[in-house]
């Protein structure tokens, strides 16, 4: 009876411990963005059609500073639970996310948001130099890192200007990045493997 109690007694000391650490990390957090839906939708043209196809996800990351931060990215409910599951990875292996902010913050521009390393999904707009809508503007693609991780064209242009890619770096992503094999293994394409250019940020799910 003695060891029963003993060990009841344990295991309320180890849950009050760990609701403590938990508690002290929510404290400690730093907040990136703490928008409501409404906000991080506000000014879009997407139709009403593709808007109820979303939601805010808050995400937890270690940034460039090496705390731990709040942010928000807007995505396709479809994706919701592949993107936990990812920044879950992102988190526990420590991969330095500079910010998550939806990109009304930056007035809905994705050069700005790319020039401040932003990481991004929903953003109602068409693909670079095309007519055609991209997958961001369903909420069916992630930007990780854009500043570290450029687009690489094959005349050597990068954008977003400035950037360099050097996958060697924190923050960059590659052929051995658990980011990046998490992201394949649910199904989802790696711009990388674009044929016209390296969209080494970009990730989508058809």
């Amino acid at each position: 009876m003695k060891s029963l109690f003993f060990f009841f007694s344990l295991c309320l000391v180890i849950l009050t411990n760990f609701q403590n650490i938990m508690k002290s990390m929510d404290e400690d957090i730093i907040i990136d963005s703490n928008m409501t839906f409404e906000d991080a939708i506000k000014g879009t043209k997407a139709p009403d059609s593709v808007i109820n196809t979303l939601c805010l996800l808050d995400v937890r990351y270690f940034s460039t500073d090496g705390k731990l931060h709040l942010g928000q990215l807007v995505i396709s409910k479809e994706v919701k639970d592949d993107i936990n599951e990812i920044f879950e990875l992102i988190r526990e292996t420590r991969f330095p996310i500079k910010h998550a902010i939806p990109i009304v913050r930056y007035n809905w521009s994705d050069d700005e948001s790319m020039k401040d390393n932003n990481t991004s999904a929903f953003c109602y707009r068409f693909i670079a130099g095309t007519t055609r809508l991209s997958n961001h503007s369903y909420g069916r693609a992630v930007d990780i890192n854009p500043f570290f991780n450029p687009v690489v064209y094959p005349d050597g242009k990068i954008s977003p200007k400035g950037a360099e890619y050097n996958p060697e770096n924190a923050g960059t992503l590659n052929e051995n990045s658990p980011i990046v094999k998490k992201f394949l293994e649910k199904g989802w394409r790696w711009g990388r493997k674009f044929t016209k250019y390296a969209d080494n940020h970009h990730f989508d799910k058809l």
